[in-house]
């Protein structure tokens, strides 16, 4: 019998791109399996284009979920939770059946923060652990990189933003991602003011975020001059990974877009700050150069906050524009 699988994983950017070596792995060991992937709709994107996922369904965020429970209703061979959260386990109460999970270690990521790296040990590639919860069907990780999708659509957007500001036509096109959801996760706006001073004389630069980022891109636009365009806030999350695509290089925070970087073979120099490898959110089996600071504070939050506990955010001030240029110049092959 062929299995029929459902996986959820609701959100967000970086989380979901990483459970694609995971489906990817499935595939791979059963080639006529019908897999089923829930996702929140203002994420869907990421997967929906996925040759190797036969149906994504939809939540709205918020939204109730026993309509979503309805349409789940019925037999599948195996039930993958890969959210972990109180809102997953409602909807798997909801649906029935047996389902499986994935460990997230939460006691003893609290215990690598407030430890700061001497408890707690290594909690292992999330990637690896998407894929204990997938022990029954026998899978194996391959030596590949998370994967995205585009779409023809988002393809043309992106050779028309490019074209329409005549990015990487003579000169390599270096894409900037300054955003981050909390703040000790962003590299200080006047560092990537200087990296763009010092890049845009020889590079063609394209900065990428959302809406949250419009204003410092625009900003770091103008600071640039001719040759350095904002598609902050402007492009979709496929749009977005199409520029991605079209650039030699990536600068970027601990962010869902520097996975969606990876995912499309872009090249990435990513600054961590409170992250450490141990909580196994770093790029996965991908071209990146990760540049930290070995301060004594870090671990601070497993996902960022909105102020330096300490005050002096030297996990990332101590990350100089001067070190990611270079960095940029060699980047990870």
């Amino acid at each position: 019998m062929n299995p029929t699988i459902l996986i959820v994983r609701f959100s967000s950017i970086g989380d979901i791109i990483l459970t694609t070596p995971l489906v990817r792995a499935i595939r791979k060991r059963h080639p006529t399996a019908r897999i089923t992937y829930v996702v929140r709709e203002d994420f869907a994107d990421l997967v929906r284009h996925n040759p190797r996922i036969e149906r994504v369904v939809t939540w709205k965020h918020r939204s109730s979920l026993e309509p979503l429970a309805r349409e789940l209703a019925g037999e599948w061979t195996h039930r993958l939770d890969l959210q972990g959260s109180r809102r997953s386990a409602k909807l798997r109460r909801l649906v029935g059946g047996d389902w499986h999970g994935y460990p997230k270690h939460r006691v003893r990521r609290t215990m690598l923060i407030l430890s700061k790296r001497r408890f707690g040990g290594d909690l292992g590639p999330v990637v690896e652990r998407y894929a204990q919860a997938a022990s029954a069907l026998d899978v194996t990780l391959d030596d590949q990189p998370a994967e995205v999708y585009t779409s023809v659509e988002a393809e043309r957007r992106a050779a028309e933003f490019a074209e329409l500001h005549g990015l990487g036509r003579t000169r390599r096109l270096l894409a900037l991602v300054p955003g981050a959801a909390h703040f000790t996760k962003r590299w200080p706006p006047e560092y990537w003011a200087a990296l763009v001073e010092h890049l845009a004389p020889s590079n063609d630069l394209v900065i990428l975020g959302g809406k949250a980022e419009a204003e410092l891109g625009a900003a770091l636009a103008e600071r640039g001059g001719p040759g350095v365009a904002s598609a902050a806030g402007v492009m979709s999350l496929l749009e977005t990974a199409a520029l991605l695509r079209r650039s030699a290089a990536v600068a970027a925070g601990d962010t869902g877009v520097m996975h969606l970087a990876t995912a499309v073979g872009t090249p990435v120099v990513a600054m961590y700050g409170p992250g450490v490898p141990e909580f196994g959110f770093y790029p996965w089996r991908a071209k990146a150069r990760v540049l930290e600071v070995d301060i004594g504070c870090r671990p601070c939050s497993a996902h960022g906050s909105s102020r330096c506990p300490r005050g002096h955010h030297r996990c990332l001030r101590d990350i100089t524009p001067d070190q990611v240029a270079a960095a940029l110049e060699r980047p990870p092959r």
